[in-house]
């Protein structure tokens, strides 16, 4: 017999396929569902005739691509290549296009974000659109800058910690290099078998790569001694999944890539410490790196990582939180030593 659509269903079909999704994976139904928007939004992306520019990346594509965290991740990142929104900025054939010095990269930041925002805009908002429309899904899509967002009608009331909308945030200032296409299915489809859900094969970040992205985020949250820490938490928990996986190891030894992380973000992102120095991202990758806050940050941190945990983001029993500190010391140390 023939799958049903998921889409095709009757809303009150598509709540209790959830629900019944919901029981036999111990995931909680509302977050089964935002997932299904989050793999319909991909597919409109990759469908697109720009896809080839396109590389997912981030605590998603960790979660959906590589099986690595076990945690709820919501949103989208997507790495659009520098070298074909931008191409009269690089240089032909350069694999690493980077600015030569800061004034130049502020003059390629702005220039990226017009042009980054024209395209959101023209092209990817009727992409999606048009996606949607032709699967007949109905959703309040938007673009808000760099951003598009997803808003759907929930089939449940309560989100608590998550809302019902899928943002998918775009960047510009890389190549998303190294990637490779990674199939990408729906949480609920592997206890569904009667339902076809949406799967999609976008390109995908190295893992490793996502490992240095995510560690020097960290880092700079650490040496600027911040207050408060929104949503930051994901960051230490996908690092420590990154190990037990044993990536982290793996991207630590990779010299390369960890320098070439350093280099973009030290034109691209700079950013100052507790005390208005510029970080040195260079100093993070070379046996400086911190990963463990102290003081406030701690504790904000710690309040942060209570709420994602309250709020059922992680799918698994959640370790406590001075254990997972604890075990991003031993990846600090290690890093640092190597």
């Amino acid at each position: 017999m023939a799958s049903a659509l998921f889409q095709s269903l009757p809303a009150g079909d598509q709540r209790d396929a959830l629900e019944v999704a919901a029981g036999r994976s111990g995931r909680r139904a509302h977050l089964l569902e935002k997932d299904v928007w989050v793999v319909w939004t991909l597919r409109a992306l990759v469908e697109a005739p720009f896809s080839q520019h396109l590389t997912f990346k981030g605590g998603t594509s960790l979660s959906k691509a590589y099986q690595i965290i076990r945690r709820f991740s919501e949103d989208i990142d997507i790495t659009h290549d520098i070298r074909a929104l931008a191409p009269d900025l690089v240089t032909p054939g350069d694999e690493e296009p980077l600015p030569g010095n800061r004034s130049q990269a502020g003059r390629w930041r702005r220039k990226i974000e017009t042009l980054l925002v024209a395209w959101v805009g023209e092209h990817a908002l009727p992409a999606v659109q048009e996606s949607f429309a032709q699967a007949h899904l109905s959703a309040d899509i938007r673009a808000e800058g760099d951003r598009l967002s997803v808003r759907y009608p929930p089939l449940f009331d309560d989100y608590g910690f998550v809302q019902p909308e899928v943002l998918a945030e775009f960047g510009a200032r890389a190549t998303g290099e190294p990637r490779a296409e990674r199939l990408i299915a729906c949480d609920a489809a592997v206890h569904l078998p009667d339902v076809e859900f949406p799967a999609v094969r976008p390109l995908v970040m190295a893992a490793e790569r996502t490992f240095w992205e995510k560690a020097t985020a960290a880092h700079v949250f650490c040496r600027q001694q911040r207050r408060r820490g929104e949503r930051l938490s994901r960051h230490w928990h996908d690092l420590v999944r990154l190990d037990d996986a044993s990536l982290a190891d793996t991207a630590i030894a990779d010299r390369f890539l960890a320098l070439s992380v350093a280099r973009h973000k030290s034109v691209f992102f700079p950013e100052k410490d507790a005390a208005e120095k510029w970080i040195d991202y260079s100093a993070a990758v070379n046996g400086e790196l911190q990963l463990v806050p102290a003081g406030p940050a701690y504790d904000a941190l710690e309040d942060d990582y209570a709420r994602m945990v309250s709020g059922g983001m992680l799918l698994d029993d959640a370790e406590a939180f001075d254990d997972l500190m604890r075990r991003c010391a031993d990846i600090e140390q290690r890093a640092n030593q190597a």
